[in-house]
């Protein structure tokens, strides 16, 4: 203290404050300087997390009151004359940040990082992928001067060092520049890689969510099919219900009888007026339509072409088959003279459908109802609603009920009990002479065609025909008004003669289209019984044909499937293939078609296209031939094709 006192006496005052001044900063320097190094002494020791050490909190807290003062600040700024981000490139260099900023993190997370096959680190990634040698990358360089500018391009002679390490230097950042791109290259590998790998995991997810989705949808088809039961139960009960209620109104009570006895006097009531009148008609139940309350959706969500499932259907040729709708239920005939209905989301026969005495060669689901035309001339009405099956399959079923179970645990052909089926029919319609070779119903309103010529129509209501339609008729009338149609003429495409007279037709509302052997597409009005156009354009027989709002698709025996436009009755499109079609459908978006191959002919309206799809396909690659697929019908893209062996394929199209 005294020597401080002698020296601040020794100077004068303004001098002295500037002293003391620096006196300060220097000290405080010192002081900063020392709590530096012992920060950085703690950081670089051995310690693993040097956060959780006291003396390094009290150091870096010491730190922090020195950083807060402004005399300290300006003091390290001038000392270094330069920024704060260049006195730290300018002391520290790059290996030993990356080496400080490792040293942060606890041995913990270094013991978990995950192990991977790429070969370079992620400074190395970070530096490749940053574009310091494209053109966008040049605006991140760091200026250089004008005068360094002028100097890298002033001209050299060849064979000067100048001119060699210039040279050199160009090669090594060529160089540079190759290992980034093959650090890049190798970046772009792992990341597709990394993309497959995801998508291989996504696919087994997609995999599993398919499968729970199918066992929904199973699990709905059950649910439904037990609302169906619980409907029809109540419905018998709410009938017997109505019934008692009817006659005990019409019971007479004690009191009315004595009064009735009173009056009668010594005549007695006749017994006969107490029977019912020979004319009553009989109390006869409407037959319900039940309809799906869902729709399935797993079909969807396939690739198109992928086979559902296979079935060995019948042991001979497949003459007709339909579906209600997908994985619901189908009705396949076969020339073996059975008819069979399927549950399409089990796989399996429900029942046979018995009471024609020959095939059946037409036939049409809708909803509940079952239409079957057959060569014994005689069209059948069923209600598929009523069979006897159990869609779970379970074993866990009554002594009397086990049959209805029938599983197939080796996935062969099994025959459904005898009696499943016994209270389908409904009742049969008959008035043709001749076998039925096409049928369609809608609502209360049937038309059948038939080898004997006609075409008749049916009121389902009260089960009999109100209209007969002569074909040959039509066509001589149509030539005695010269119509461009011209009297019948027999088409020579077909091969041995055995064509349909009636192909095909269908029935809307009071609209009916037909297509004959004579290759004619005639259109009717059911109000008239007349033909109000005639659409020529097939050189043979038309085996199959259905309409829509706006076109009318017709196949026939001449290889062409061929669009008609209804407004103008003119032809929209045409397409030709290498076999007759026998048998052709369209939904929304496509229309598919057999034309004589182990393939069905799809054909996508929205995008334009042809494709094959079918057991031709999938078989080839096994080295196997599939038989001709002859029926096929498709609804929403979920396809069902019947082939000569008795083999029915499912399909997503």
């Amino acid at each position: 203290m005294a020597n401080s006192d002698q020296n601040r006496d020794a100077f004068p005052d303004d001098m002295s404050i500037d002293d003391d001044t620096s006196v300060i900063s220097t000290r405080g320097l010192e002081a900063f300087g020392r709590k530096v190094t012992t920060t950085a002494s703690h950081l670089i020791g051995p310690i693993t997390d040097p956060t959780s050490n006291p003396h390094y909190q009290n150091a870096m807290t010491e730190i922090h009151k020195q950083l807060q003062k402004p005399t300290l600040q300006r003091s390290v700024f001038a000392i270094a004359r330069t920024t704060p981000t260049d006195l730290v490139r300018s002391k520290l260099s790059s290996k030993e940040i990356q080496s400080r900023a490792l040293a942060y993190v606890p041995d913990e997370l270094l013991r978990n990082i995950p192990a991977s096959s790429n070969s370079y680190s992620l400074f190395q990634g970070f530096q490749a992928s940053f574009p310091d040698f494209t053109d966008d990358g040049k605006k991140h360089k760091r200026r250089v001067s004008r005068g360094r500018k002028m100097l890298d391009e002033r001209p050299v002679e060849p064979g000067s060092p100048h001119a060699v390490q210039r040279l050199k230097k160009d090669k090594a950042s060529m160089m540079h520049q190759l290992e980034m791109l093959g650090v890049r290259k190798n970046m772009a590998s792992s990341e597709i890689r990394e993309i497959d790998n995801k998508i291989a995991n996504l696919h087994g997810m997609r995999k599993i969510i398919l499968d729970r989705l199918a066992n929904l949808e199973k699990e709905e088809a059950v649910l439904e099919h037990d609302i169906m039961d619980v409907e029809s139960r109540l419905d018998e009960a709410q009938e017997l219900a109505d019934e008692a209620e009817s006659l005990a109104m019409e019971t007479p009570n004690k009191s009315e009888e004595d009064l009735s006895r009173t009056e009668e006097g010594f005549m007695s009531q006749s017994i006969y007026e107490k029977l019912p009148a020979a004319n009553t008609p009989p109390n006869k139940k409407k037959p319900r339509n039940h309809r799906k309350k869902t729709l399935p959706i797993l079909h969807e969500h396939f690739e198109p072409g992928t086979m559902i499932r296979s079935m060995r259907a019948h042991q001979d040729n497949i003459t007709a088959l339909d579906f209600d709708a997908p994985f619901g239920l189908m009705v396949s005939a076969a020339m073996d003279d059975s008819v069979r209905v399927w549950d399409l989301n089990a796989g399996r026969c429900i029942g046979t459908l018995e009471g024609h005495t020959a095939s059946v060669r037409a036939l049409q689901v809708e909803d509940n109802f079952l239409a079957t035309g057959s060569m014994d001339a005689t069209i059948k009405l069923w209600d598929l609603s009523k069979a006897h099956y159990d869609p779970q399959g379970s074993q866990e079923v009554d002594e009397e009920d086990e049959d209805l179970a029938f599983v197939n645990p080796d996935d062969h052909a099994v025959d459904p009990p005898a009696g499943s089926m016994a209270d389908c029919p409904l009742f049969t319609l008959e008035a043709h002479l001749d076998e039925i070779t096409a049928l369609h119903f809608r609502g209360d309103v049937l038309v059948s065609g038939s080898a004997d010529k006609t075409l008749r129509q049916w009121d389902l209501t009260k089960g009999r025909c109100v209209q007969t339609l002569d074909v040959m008729w039509a066509a001589a009338q149509a030539t005695a008004m010269g119509s461009s149609d011209g009297p019948w003429r027999q088409t020579s495409r077909s091969a041995d003669g055995s064509a349909d007279f009636v192909g095909a037709l269908q029935v809307f509302e009071s609209a009916l289209a037909c297509g004959t052997a004579d290759g004619m597409v005639r259109l009717w009005d059911l109000r008239s019984g007349q033909v109000h156009r005639s659409l020529v354009g097939h050189t043979g027989p038309v085996t199959c044909l259905q309409f829509d709002d706006v076109h009318l698709v017709t196949g026939s025996l001449d290889r062409s499937i061929r669009i008609w436009d209804l407004r103008t009755g003119s032809i929209f499109d045409a397409y030709a293939y290498d076999h007759p079609i026998t048998s052709m459908m369209f939904d929304t978006r496509r229309i598919v078609c057999a034309a004589g191959e182990d393939v069905v002919k799809v054909y996508d309206k929205v995008e334009g296209r042809h494709w094959d799809c079918g057991a031709g396909i999938t078989e080839a690659e096994k080295a196997k031939s599939p038989a001709i697929v002859e029926r096929v019908r498709i609804r929403d893209g979920y396809m069902v094709e019947g082939r000569q062996d008795g083999v029915v394929g499912v399909w997503t199209c």
